[in-house]
């Protein structure tokens, strides 16, 4: 009998660091759901890399932000898939300003994708992994959560607010084998990092002991981990990808 894959949703995998988690969780045998908000083109091109790479997957598109289409989506897939094995909350937007200069259109937008966007995905997640006692749950943060970045305050509030929700929720769900974890990437090469002057790519790196950017497969790398049995007494911890540039 033709085994069921178990099936991951990665939100925001239209690009960067999303894409490069929802190419290797197939590759390592997930049906992957990728998720997108408007972007179906780019989200089309990373389901077909899938594709030509042998791995199973399906567009995904909806807004994370928006409690009411993720729980209606969540519903859906449960219908027609089954539950989630793995959710990634990868989803994210940064609009940086000075705090003096922080709109709060900009502040709620940030807040609203970054973080709560998480927080209903995660709770949409659990009602199905709770049932059957199994799930891993990663949260994809930022080393600025960590250490805090001037101008970046909005931004660094919500992926901060992701490592305290994400302990809370490890310590809910545990007793169903539910795992949570954080993952914090420095600087990763992505679309983002390619906007950078050669000058602050360079007084970037004086801070980053290994001396190099990441790239996005050194984050998927730990995910994939995170969402196999290898990680399987892995609960509640914070994981930095940064090449040292925090400690």
């Amino acid at each position: 009998m033709h085994q069921k894959k178990p099936l991951a949703l990665v939100t925001g995998a239209s690009r960067g660091i999303g894409a490069a988690i929802a190419t290797r969780l197939a590759q390592d045998g997930f049906e992957v759901l990728i998720n997108y908000t408007s972007n179906e083109k780019k989200a089309q091109t990373v389901l077909d890399h899938i594709h030509s790479l042998g791995g199973t997957g399906e567009l995904c598109g909806f807004d994370v932000s928006d409690s009411e289409q993720v729980d209606e989506k969540f519903e859906s897939i449960l219908k027609t898939k089954g539950p989630l094995r793995t959710l990634v909350n990868n989803a994210g937007i940064t609009i940086d300003s000075l705090l003096l200069r922080l709109k709060n259109e900009d502040l709620d937008k940030t807040i609203s994708v970054d973080l709560k966007g998480a927080i209903y995905c995660t709770r949409a997640a659990a009602k199905q992994m709770m049932k059957e006692r199994q799930g891993s749950i990663i949260q994809i943060s930022s080393v600025v959560g960590e250490s805090g970045n001037s101008g970046q305050s909005a931004y660094a509030a919500a992926k901060a607010g992701l490592l305290g929700f994400s302990k809370s929720i490890a310590k809910e769900l545990g007793t169903r084998q539910i795992r949570v974890n954080v993952v914090t990437p420095g600087f990763i090469s992505t679309d983002m990092t390619g906007a950078l002057t050669e000058a602050q790519k360079e007084a970037i790196l004086r801070n980053v002991p290994l001396g190099f950017f990441g790239e996005p497969q050194d984050i998927a790398s730990l995910v994939a981990f995170l969402a196999s049995p290898s990680s399987r007494y892995i609960t509640g911890q914070v994981i930095g990808v940064n090449g040292g540039m925090y400690m």
